[in-house]
Order: structure tokens, then sequence, then C-alpha cells
């Protein structure tokens, strides 16, 4: 008999998974399910006015780093691991208008609140899902004419140093 239901109790697990992952059949009463997804929409380019590669790579030599490895524009700033004077990797956010080198296991000199004071100076409004982390704040608000925008923030200072869309 446990020969029996072992493949049984398989079968209908299969089975249940396949289910679960199927659409849901729509609605008789005529009324329509909207899906929103929300894409952040940082570019894959550097914004316009930002410092070029080179510029980056000179910012990030003047920072006290010997050798970089994998430069790449991404999520709104440069990344790449680069090698310090003690001979240890560590992985930076370079800013894309500034060159201000981040490490991203840094700790922030100002905390979440400080952070959303300095966004609302700024004049940001409704700010909500402010996280550190990879040595830059993040958080996402609303520009004083209402678009929704994703900002990665300076730990030190709470300046802006890369904007998008949401």
């Amino acid at each position: 008999m446990t020969k029996r239901t072992l493949p049984l109790l398989i079968g209908l697990s299969l089975c249940t998974a396949a289910m679960a992952q199927q659409a849901p059949a729509p609605a008789q009463s005529g009324t329509t399910t909207q899906i929103v997804t929300t894409t952040t929409r940082w570019g894959t380019q550097p914004p316009e006015g930002a410092l070029t590669e080179d510029a980056i790579k000179t910012a990030i030599a003047n920072a006290g780093y010997k050798e970089v490895k994998g430069l790449k524009f991404k999520d709104g700033v440069w990344r790449s691991r680069a090698r310090g004077g003690n001979d240890q990797w560590v992985k930076i956010a370079v800013g894309p208008l500034s060159g201000k080198v981040y490490v991203t296991d840094a700790p922030s000199q100002l905390n979440k609140d400080e952070i959303k004071a300095r966004l609302t100076t700024a004049g940001y409004e409704k700010i909500h899902d402010v996280e550190y982390e990879h040595g830059l704040w993040s958080a996402e608000a609303d520009t004083s004419d209402g678009t929704d925008v994703d900002l990665l923030v300076d730990p030190d200072d709470g300046s802006v140093v890369a904007r998008s869309r949401d």
C-alpha cells in the first residue's frame, strides 16, 4: 500500500503546484482586473552633464584606489570593485555628477530621519522606503510637481546623488 500511496501523493503535489501557477480565469460578471507593475527607470547611460568614464576613473584614483575592475554604469551610479592602499578589494559606487566615491560597506554618517529631513528640505514630498544599502541611501518620493522618483542619497550630507523616474 505504501508503494502505491507515495507516487499518488507526489503526482497530486505536482498537479497542485502546476495549477497554482496558472492565471485565474477572467471574471464572469463583466468586471475587469488590472495589474499594475512599477518599473524603475534607471538609465543605462550616465545622465546629461555627468563625468566621463575617464573622469570617474580619475576620481577613483584620487580617492586612493590603485586598481579598478568591472566599472559599469548601473542603477544611477558607476559601480565597480577597487583595490585600495591596503591591497584589499572593496565594492564601490561613484556619483555620476560629483565623482564622489562611496564604499558599499561603509557606515552612514546620517540616520534615516536625517535623510528624510534633508530630502524634505530639498523639496521632495511623500518620502518613503528609505533604506541604506550598498553605500548609499535609497528612497522613493514625489517631486513638487507630483512626479514619482527613486533617489540615491549621499550618506554623509544627504544630497541627491542620482534620481530616476519611478
